[in-house]
């Protein structure tokens, strides 16, 4: 029996890369899946409805049962119809996977406000709007079932966004705020019976082939670390069963390395027995953060993609 025969998914950005992988994957483990895909540039401009009814048809023709969905989810009125879609067309929604996104790379410095505003949008917007509905949906189950559903909500967050990539301010904020969102929604939806995780991808992608190209090159007789079917399995498998008391975690995954990350935490400690000053703070410097005067901190790890 596959994982998810009877089940119902939502994958947003699902047209290419990750989320095609996501949506195949899930409709192989029995879902019947709405493949949800503006269909824009990696960019965000532009729409086209081919790459989300494209996949649609792979998973027809590989006998499962998909619907194409174009809704911008960036919108309220989108994520709510794209909910709604999923309801009205497959009686149900079981699974949420946000994996949409696009970039616009620029320092902080030269960045204009419609750079900021499109990323922030489609990333930090586009999951907390679907996520909203699909809760929303979940906790009248609930309530007219008096007892707790098996939902679960996959996030896609970044080390750009966990560990700062310069160049990528905001990118790196709206992954940050993804991160933040899964942890609270997680405990916001427990006694509803969601689930809510996230993944961290390294993966050759539309956002990742103009930055890290030559990196991601698949080599010979080595299978493919950077294939994008490596993360979707970790997607799929927090929002199976498999994953059964997993909630409010983050997860980086790529080919052939799993992680579980650790979010903001005391790394060092200075006490005073009086009201801070300039002097006492200068006092605690070495104490607080000595790593800054013999090298890089050790909270600042390399970005991979």
């Amino acid at each position: 029996m596959e994982h998810f025969d009877g089940k119902v998914a939502i994958v947003t950005g699902a047209g290419r890369g990750i989320g095609r992988s996501e949506a195949l994957l899930l409709a192989a483990e029995g879902a019947a899946v709405v493949v949800n895909d503006l269909g824009g540039e990696s960019t965000g401009e532009g729409a086209d409805t081919r790459p989300a009814q494209q996949v649609a048809d792979e998973i027809g023709d590989l006998g499962g049962r998909a619907v194409a969905n174009y809704d911008n989810i960036a919108t309220w009125d989108g994520g709510q119809a794209l909910v709604a879609q999923a309801v009205e067309t497959f009686g149900g929604l079981d699974v949420l996977i946000n994996n949409a996104g696009i970039l616009r790379d620029k320092m902080s410095f030269n960045m204009d406000e419609s750079e900021w505003d499109s990323v922030i949008n489609v990333h930090l917007k586009g999951h907390f709007v679907t996520s909203r509905f699909a809760a929303a949906y979940w906790r009248q189950c609930s309530k007219e079932n008096g007892a707790p559903v098996e939902a679960a909500i996959v996030n896609t967050t970044s080390e750009s966004g966990l560990y700062g990539n310069a160049g990528q301010v905001n990118y790196a904020a709206a992954k940050a705020g993804i991160a933040s969102m899964t942890i609270v929604m997680a405990r916001e939806l427990e006694r509803v019976g969601v689930r809510v995780n996230a993944i961290a991808p390294v993966a050759r992608t539309r956002l990742t082939e103009g930055i890290a190209a030559e990196f991601m090159k698949r080599k010979e007789g080595d299978f493919d670390r950077f294939g994008p079917e490596n993360p979707a399995a970790m997607a799929i498998w927090l929002a199976s069963p498999l994953a059964n008391g997993i909630t409010g975690q983050i997860f980086k995954v790529g080919g052939g390395q799993a992680q579980l990350l650790s979010g903001w935490r005391p790394v060092t400690e200075a006490t005073a027995t009086d009201v801070w000053s300039l002097s006492s703070l200068t006092d605690a410097r070495a104490t607080l953060v000595a790593d800054f005067d013999t090298g890089v901190p050790p909270f600042m790890p390399p970005i991979e993609n």
